[in-house]
């Protein structure tokens, strides 16, 4: 059982009250194996609260976002999350998915394998899972509030955290930062999360290589590298061998944001200590640190070259199952835009007259009253969604060029939908309206292979020519290249609606989402299981 509660939280020498978990921050890890039904009764003490983490397989009624999935669960309800876990193995992340109340309520899922069977890498001396995170001084609902009242950006973290602690580089944080103690000459599974809400962030451990093995769940083909990304939502599996003698030295762990974006962002680093125990457990003083090194801010050709290194085991054991024909394409534009503002009122977005918005397709997405699946399951569509969804760019325009002069958007519930098991190819391409911007993309319900990517616009006739058909990354989550494009493919297996967004929460915020009905197969197993009893109400 897990309560959603309030409790005082210290950071940066500044006590504020969070949500959290059964009063931990980060919150508790949901630990099983694969092919386990897990059962977690959430009891909500608080304001309205959902959870997500996992790929739910004909049981949408568990996968959590508000208004689309179910509705929030009032305060002092409970509500019983009930699924199997199939075919993810690996490391994920669980979190609210309402407004901004993932900042603090999120928490590792850990998937571990069937019983009898391995890892298809070394065994780990040691597991540790490293949770990347975001801290505001002030409650981050009155942060989003305050901006979409204004219509402009809005405020911007005060640290990033690593397992919930600033470092050494904040103010008055030195106790709080985090270590890693390890030995020398063993193999340890760091499982490596980023539950920022705005933020992709770079990672690295200084002078020491990491094997990256798992991506959202997914083995990996093995591959080194000495910095990672990972953006908001993914998760990141990876080797860490440490050196076989007793260095006297320790190794500064960090984390610092990518941004390709025109607004402001939070240009700070967080900071960990990689700390080898000596032996004979002698106590050295005045060791070494040694500095890390990262990329530049906006490096995003290190992003795609990291990017492009995953891919998928693509063995007989751990299939890639990439749809090989297409029976559906759809070519959706990722990107920032306007609203215009509320009469007689000024407004502090782009221009005094317009407000900050986000889209796929110039459509930004209206949460209903009503949420979706449930209208969908009753037969009660009319006045909740509509089922338009445009398949491509109403109005075609050079994407990633001069911008168009007209940049506001049009609003609202509109869905697509898909008959079980359409293959689709989706082909999302970043737009240089209010500036090129990645965009890290999540999809519900199912992973995808990354087939594609590449920068400026993209080519229909060339560009898929290069599609890797083979050997692509599955995944869940994956950034959308600032200025540029990326190519998912998926099997419309799973009944039911799943929503797609951007898992920068502002960009959420401001409706850079959409939802995909997919439905019933003709089978019993193909079928949207019906609603539980305690299925939160409107």
């Amino acid at each position: 059982m897990v309560k959603i509660r309030y409790h005082n939280v210290t950071r940066l020498c500044h006590t504020r009250t969070i949500l959290s978990v059964n009063r931990r921050y980060p919150g508790p890890p949901l630990v099983a194996r694969e092919g386990d039904r897990v059962i977690v009764k959430v009891v909500n003490h608080v304001a309205h609260n959902n959870r997500h983490g996992i790929r739910q397989l004909t049981t949408g009624w568990s996968d959590g976002p508000s208004y689309i999935t179910q509705c929030p669960i009032q305060t002092n309800q409970s509500y019983i999350y009930n699924f199997t876990i199939t075919g993810q193995r690996g490391t994920l992340l669980w979190h609210a998915h309402i407004s901004w109340l993932r900042a603090t309520i999120h928490g590792p899922i850990i998937i571990l394998p069937k019983h009898n069977q391995s890892y298809p890498f070394q065994k780990p001396h040691k597991e540790v899972t490293i949770i990347l995170g975001e801290w505001f001084k002030v409650d981050p609902e009155a942060i989003i509030t305050q901006a979409l009242k204004t219509g402009g950006g809005p405020n911007v973290s005060d640290a990033y955290t690593i397992n919930g602690l600033p470092g050494l580089l904040y103010n008055c944080s030195s106790k709080d930062t985090y270590k890693l103690k390890v030995k020398p000459g063993k193999t340890y599974l760091l499982r490596l999360i980023n539950a920022a809400l705005n933020d992709e962030l770079f990672f690295t451990i200084a002078n020491h290589t990491l094997t990256v093995v798992e991506g959202d769940a997914i083995y990996t083909k093995p591959f080194n590298t000495d910095k990672l990304l990972i953006t908001p939502g993914q998760t990141t599996n990876v080797l860490l061998k440490t050196k076989p003698e007793y260095p006297n030295a320790t190794f500064l762990i960090a984390a610092r944001p990518y941004f390709t974006g025109q607004g402001t962002f939070d240009n700070s680093t967080t900071m960990g200590i990689l700390e080898y125990e000596h032996p004979f457990k002698k106590p050295f003083k005045n060791l070494t640190l040694i500095q890390p090194n990262l990329p530049q801010i906006n490096d995003t050709q290190f992003v795609s070259n990291f990017t492009m290194k995953f891919r998928s085991l693509a063995n007989d054991e751990f299939p890639a199952n990439v749809p090989k024909t297409v029976d559906k394409r759809f070519f959706f534009t990722v990107g920032l835009g306007t609203s215009p503002c509320p009469k007689n009122t000024t407004c502090q977005g782009p221009t005094n007259s317009t407000k900050f918005a986000a889209s796929f397709n110039n459509v930004s997405f209206t949460l209903p009253s009503v949420a979706i699946l449930q209208a969908y399951y009753f037969g009660q569509s009319n006045g909740v969604y509509t089922t338009d969804f445009p398949v491509e760019p109403m109005v075609p325009f050079n994407y990633t060029g001069i911008a168009p002069n007209n940049t506001n958007v049009m609003n609202g519930t509109r869905t697509v939908v898909l008959p079980f098991n359409t293959s689709v190819e989706l082909v999302m391409q970043d737009t240089s309206i209010l500036g090129a911007e990645s965009h890290p993309l999540h999809l519900h319900g199912f992973n995808f292979f990354v087939v594609g990517q590449g920068f400026g616009n993209f080519d229909p006739v060339k560009d898929p020519a290069k599609f890797n058909l083979v050997d692509p990354m599955e995944r869940n989550t994956v950034g959308v290249p600032a200025g540029g494009w990326i190519a998912i493919r998926f099997l419309a297996d799973n009944p039911g609606v799943w929503f797609m967004h951007c898992h920068l929460d502002v960009h959420t915020s401001w409706g850079l989402k959409m939802a995909w009905i997919v439905l019933d197969g003709p089978e019993p197993n193909q079928k949207l299981q019906p609603p539980p009893s305690d299925l939160p109400r409107c």
